[in-house]
């Protein structure tokens, strides 16, 4: 039986999301819990991998039994977890051979800054006191749109077999007091969104032009895009599997 955990953190509180021997990272987290649980070694796999400080919203992992699930796993696994993440839904898999990285078709991110100094803010959003072109941001957001080749904003030694990504959405929003970049695809290279994120900064503090723009994204170098954004600013919003490839086990919403 291949069951899965939609769950939800602080990334401040982790060394990042894939285990890293013994430090404390999501998926250990999660690989302790339902140990304790189930009285046996269990262990997890990710949908999405996620650096320390990146927040997530949604994100999936999957574990085998070799039995039916006869207690409420939801309760009791939130009851145990550290306060800094929770599961929100429980799932069980209609194909015993899903994967929760390669069967995923959308992802999403959210990268929050804010201008203005805001205590109740600090590692949630970045705080970045510039003054930015609007128009700019935006241009460049849509320029995005325009490629599938990504590797410029791939950082190195990320293993990638492929350097090719669907964009579906791109864009900059205001959200109150705070400025939000979304976008989503059907894949992400790692450290792809604050690459992103960064470089569209960097253009809209004018610092370069569109033209500058395109041909970072075009060079397929790493050194000419710019990473030097915070992890906390950076969220992973939602992730879209196919219709009818999770059941929920209960009716939480």
């Amino acid at each position: 039986m291949r069951y899965v955990l939609e769950v939800m953190y602080d990334g401040t509180k982790f060394h990042g999301s894939q285990v890293q021997g013994s430090q404390v990272t999501v998926q250990l987290a999660l690989n302790s819990a339902l140990s304790t649980l189930f009285r046996m070694p269990v262990s997890t796999y990710g949908a999405s991998r996620t650096d320390e400080g990146v927040h997530a919203l949604s994100n999936f992992y999957h574990f085998d039994l070799g039995e039916e699930l006869d207690f409420d796993l939801f309760y009791k696994i939130n009851a145990i977890l550290p306060h800094s993440m929770a599961v929100k839904r429980v799932y069980k898999a209609t194909d015993p051979a899903m994967n929760v990285r390669f069967d995923a078709i959308r992802r999403q991110y959210r990268y929050r800054i804010y201008m203005a100094k805001d205590p109740f803010l600090f590692q949630r959003a970045l705080f970045y006191p510039f003054t930015l072109n609007r128009g700019l941001l935006d241009e460049t957001a849509a320029m995005i749109m325009e490629y599938e080749h990504f590797e410029t904003f791939s950082k190195r030694n990320a293993q990638s077999k492929t350097f090719t990504c669907k964009i579906f959405r791109s864009y900059w929003e205001q959200n109150g007091g705070e400025l939000h970049y979304v976008v989503e695809a059907n894949r992400f290279l790692r450290g792809m969104v604050r690459g992103l994120v960064g470089t569209q900064l960097h253009i809209a503090r004018e610092k370069g032009t569109l033209d500058d723009f395109r041909m970072i994204i075009q060079c397929g170098d790493c050194t000419k895009a710019f990473f030097d954004v915070a992890g906390h600013g950076l969220y992973l919003e939602r992730i879209t599997y196919p219709e009818g490839l999770l059941v929920p086990l209960d009716t939480r919403k």
